[in-house]
């Protein structure tokens, strides 16, 4: 299953943000900020769900009133820059039963958050538009017996091996300060997402879905695989009415080079297994018919031609010249193939195996890294875009001098100010800067484009090679007990394969030799 959304942040009041203004939102209440002394209202009737906010023991039962909660919440933060609150946006599986998801993240909230003095207020929204999702709102300090709100960090004096204070120059007492909980440690991060993943597969698989979820990234799953592009709600509109759209032709292109890519490494991953186990089994063969040669891949192709015709054996005439001659045309094709690159032996068939895939590795690797770029220059276009747009509206908030106007400005503002600021970071870190040379990055996107296209064609030609390698592994399992032929009408043949046959002939063999050793010894 795709990977599902799962986003943490933090509400900042240097950001222009509000805790009071992030509950109204979530919730669809109307709700009145202390703080800035103006209502905050977002419509959400549409998609709402459920609301609820969840306390631990030692809260105050009037805190599970919402407005008195976030409004003491920005009380006790007197400072420009504090940190009101946390916020996780995560999405729901469609494929677990809608009326499960309040169980889902009641808890997911009470497991992680709750449980260690958190107060938690959820909301579920769902427009029906295949994208159920939960919004939560975390308080970032801890209350102590009485629900008093405690400090985030606390003073701790520095001392010396003697365990005394260390006084500096300048007469104060050295100290530092420590946080009083742990909640902004970055291994939480892992951990919340973890307890996310392991309760959504939990459900998946008790609703009887093999689907499964992993909120690894594809390289921390080891997975070869180039990740797709955010479309962004414009775009997926557009997609939507059937519009084609720069992003959206790009992870098509991505979807296509990852499926091409899975289809090779799959198949020469199983070609891999197949000849080790082969290996194993040749060994087998060869000590109970005990040869001195090995056969060749064309002696076995010969066999498995033979025992076609011997399971045929009841059928009607007409009905064994039509599959022996279909059979016989396969075979040959095989052993032309066989013939025509010299493969004589299963160690000549791995080197096959092997060199097909040095072949493929390096190609796909650099398909990988032009996707990979091409999807960084399609991110860098998209921000570049929203930057241009929006940037009048930062550079009307960055002038305004006054704190209540500015802030005023900023909740009015909010969401292109996050947008804004989201696309700076996007730019600063996928483009070293804000400014953009469009078409430079056109002209390199072109070239990307071509290079692909071409890996795409070599990767391609290589699919002969793979299909008739894939052919000689089903004809050589057959003989090796890797499948059981079936007569027509799904019946399965009682005959015994030829590998049981001879290993029961290796096994009576070593008795027999056993027996005439006991009763020699007995004489």
């Amino acid at each position: 299953m795709p990977c599902p959304h799962f986003k943490i942040s933090i509400v900042k009041r240097s950001q222009g943000q509000s805790a009071v203004a992030g509950a109204a939102y979530q919730s669809g209440e109307r709700l009145f900020s202390e703080y800035d002394q103006k209502t905050k209202f977002y419509n959400k009737k549409k998609e709402l769900v459920h609301t609820e906010i969840m306390l631990p023991p030692n809260a105050l039962p009037g805190y599970a009133d919402r407005a008195t909660l976030w409004n003491a919440v920005e009380a006790v933060e007197n400072q420009g820059n504090s940190q009101l609150a946390r916020r996780i946006v995560l999405a729901f599986p469609v494929e677990v039963p809608k009326e499960q998801y309040l169980s889902m993240i009641k808890e997911f909230c009470q497991e992680q958050f709750v449980s260690k003095g958190m107060i938690a207020d959820f909301a579920i929204h769902d427009k029906g538009d295949g994208n159920p999702h939960a919004h939560i709102l975390l308080t970032l300090r801890t209350m102590d017996e009485h629900g008093r709100w405690l400090p985030k960090a606390r003073k701790v004096y520095d001392l010396d091996e003697n365990g005394k204070r260390i006084q500096l120059p300048s007469g104060n007492w050295k100290c530092h300060k420590e946080n009083t909980v742990d909640w902004n440690d970055q291994k939480y991060a892992e951990v919340w997402r973890h307890s996310w993943e392991t309760i959504t597969n939990r459900y998946l698989e008790a609703a009887g879905r093999p689907e499964r979820v992993d909120l690894r990234s594809f390289e921390r799953q080891g997975i070869q695989q180039i990740p797709t592009v955010h479309l962004g709600p414009a775009a997926h509109q557009m997609e939507k009415r059937g519009i084609e759209t720069f992003l959206g032709n790009l992870n098509r292109d991505i979807q296509a080079a990852n499926s091409l890519m899975q289809s090779i490494r799959n198949t020469i991953r199983g070609l891999q297994r197949w000849i080790a186990d082969l290996t194993e089994k040749k060994q087998i063969l060869l000590d109970a018919l005990e040869q001195a040669k090995e056969p060749t891949l064309s002696d076995l192709l010969v066999d498995y031609f033979n025992l076609r015709n011997e399971q045929r054996s009841e059928w009607s005439s007409k009905a064994q010249i039509k599959c022996t001659a279909r059979d016989l045309a396969e075979v040959m094709q095989a052993v032309d193939y066989l013939k025509a690159h010299s493969l004589n032996t299963v160690e000549d068939l791995n080197q096959a195996i092997d060199s097909l895939n040095q072949t493929a590795d390096p190609l796909r690797r650099q398909l990988k890294q032009n996707e990979s770029r091409m999807r960084s220059i399609a991110q860098i276009k998209d921000a570049a875009a929203i930057h241009a747009k929006l940037k009048p509206i930062h550079d009307t908030f960055i002038k305004k001098n006054f704190k209540l106007t500015k802030d005023a400005y900023a909740s009015q503002h909010k969401d292109e100010l996050d947008a804004f600021n989201k696309a700076v970071r996007t730019l600063m870190k996928l483009n070293g800067g804000t400014t953009v040379e469009n078409s430079a990055l056109d002209a390199e996107f072109s070239a990307l484009q071509s290079d692909s296209a071409e890996l795409h064609t070599q990767l391609e030609t290589l699919q002969p090679d793979i299909s008739a390698l894939k052919n000689i592994r089903k004809y050589i399992d057959m003989v090796m007990n890797k499948q059981q032929l079936s007569a027509p009408g799904g019946k399965t043949p009682e005959k015994e394969s030829v590998l049981k046959k001879l290993e029961e002939a290796k096994a009576a063999q070593s008795q027999k030799k056993t027996e005439q050793k006991n009763h020699a010894q007995e004489l």
